[in-house]
């Protein structure tokens, strides 16, 4: 049995709720770090084994890939998202997951202004008592063209 097993309930849910809290806030940095075009305030909210895997491209693992990754996406793309957080779900007292929604709109060099809609998929770590993202993939919600 793990240690937070033996706290009693209402302590365990109080735990969670603040747990809760701050994984989305950490969500919340990453929406502002994507609409500032920071690849350093996104990076910060990763572990240093974190992995960002978007859709119709390699993986990025480890946060020297990840910091490249996220340098590239901003050379090429304006993002002005909004994410709607469907779920998070603590699944250990230093894991959870997130399910979100993402939409709003991109401006990709050489094609203009375009509509992103997405369904995000998150996985955190606690790290130093901070929630961090450890795994992080997404996919269009868009219609093929």
């Amino acid at each position: 049995m793990s240690v937070a097993g033996l706290l009693p309930q209402h302590i365990r849910n109080l735990i969670m709720s603040k747990d809760i809290e701050a994984i989305a806030s950490t969500l919340q940095n990453y929406e502002e770090a994507l609409n500032n075009s920071s690849a350093e305030e996104a990076v910060q909210l990763y572990t240093r084994d974190g992995v960002c895997m978007p859709q119709h491209a390699q993986s990025f693992v480890g946060i020297d890939n990840v910091r490249k990754a996220y340098d590239g996406f901003f050379q090429m793309i304006k993002f002005n998202v909004k994410f709607e957080i469907q779920e998070i779900v603590p699944v250990a007292p230093d894991w959870a997951f997130a399910r979100t929604n993402s939409a709003g709109t991109t401006i990709v060099k050489e094609r203009g202004e375009g509509h992103e809609t997405n369904h995000d998929l998150f996985i955190l770590q606690k790290v130093g008592g901070e929630w961090k993202i450890a795994r992080y993939c997404f996919s269009t919600a868009n219609p093929p063209a």
